[in-house]
């Protein structure tokens, strides 16, 4: 199934209670046993998505809400498995999915079939896809060999690593920009200072967190802040014109993909602490 989310007003906005902020911009149920769950979004018309196949692969196939014989007959796709080992075979051509593996997969693939390994410990595909104007290479990124940044420090509850996989430097895509950030055992704040950019929009996928662990996600804009409590792997849609921002009452992971007007990741109009309300 895909769901239609659409675009909003900073000013709309403004107005809106708890449950319409949830309801335009929490994704709360994307990992269903033998399912394709897709909300489409009007914000840079990006997809998000969840696969958690069970005991037969699930395919990817051709939506009636973008009028496509086949997923990717215009789009490209980023890839996480956030679960148990998975396969994903692209046009016949498989690739071994662990725990946080990445695989970028372009525009034109015909046949996306997702399995996972042991369906007592599913695999669960976290996809991100975006509007593409050429094919590039299916690439997969292993999670153990990608380095990563270490940023910010235990004094500010932010240490943390950055793992940028499709990005300039890294995967080739159309407009995706993707990866995913940990934070070291006792930090809880992610993205702040904050920022916001209007030429891309921005989606946080949040996982590793405990059952009964929140997420208090902070967005809106940076005089007209609002907040949403999230669970584990639930989804945040962040459009150009907001922060995106939260703190956690533990330590997690969260996955970050952007698409827009350019793929850079440092184009980020900072947001000062004392602009914030």
């Amino acid at each position: 199934m895909m769901e239609l989310r659409y675009s909003t007003h900073p000013e709309y906005a403004k107005t809106f209670t708890t449950e319409e902020l949830r309801n335009h911009y929490l994704v709360e149920e994307l990992f269903v046993s033998g399912e394709v769950k897709l909300v489409y979004s009007m914000e840079d018309r990006t997809i998000i998505g969840g696969i958690q196949p069970a005991g037969s692969a699930v395919a990817l196939e051709g939506y009636d809400e973008i009028k496509a014989d086949y997923f990717l007959e215009r789009r490209e796709v980023g890839i996480f498995n956030i679960g148990g080992n998975g396969t994903i075979t692209v046009d016949g051509e498989s690739y071994e999915m662990a725990n946080k593996d990445c695989l970028y997969i372009g525009k034109g693939k015909q046949e996306l079939l997702f399995a996972s390994n042991d369906e007592t410990n599913p695999a669960k595909f976290y996809l991100f896809s975006a509007p593409a104007h050429t094919s590039y290479p299916t690439k997969h990124a292993s999670f153990r060999d990608i380095p990563g940044n270490a940023m910010g420090a235990k004094e500010s509850a932010n240490e943390r690593v950055i793992r940028r996989i499709i990005h300039l430097e890294g995967i080739q895509s159309c407009q995706i920009a993707m990866g995913i950030t940990i934070l070291e055992s006792g930090s809880v704040w992610n993205s702040m200072p904050t920022h916001t950019h209007n030429r891309r929009m921005e989606a946080y996928l949040y996982i590793d967190l405990d059952e009964d662990a929140r997420m208090f996600h902070l967005m809106g804009e940076p005089n007209e802040t609002r907040h949403l409590v999230m669970k584990n792997e639930q989804a945040v849609i962040s459009p150009p014109w907001s922060i995106h921002c939260g703190s956690a009452t533990s330590n997690y992971a969260f996955i970050w993909a952007m698409a827009g007007e350019n793929k850079t990741y440092t184009d980020m109009d900072q947001v000062s602490m004392d602009e914030l309300r």
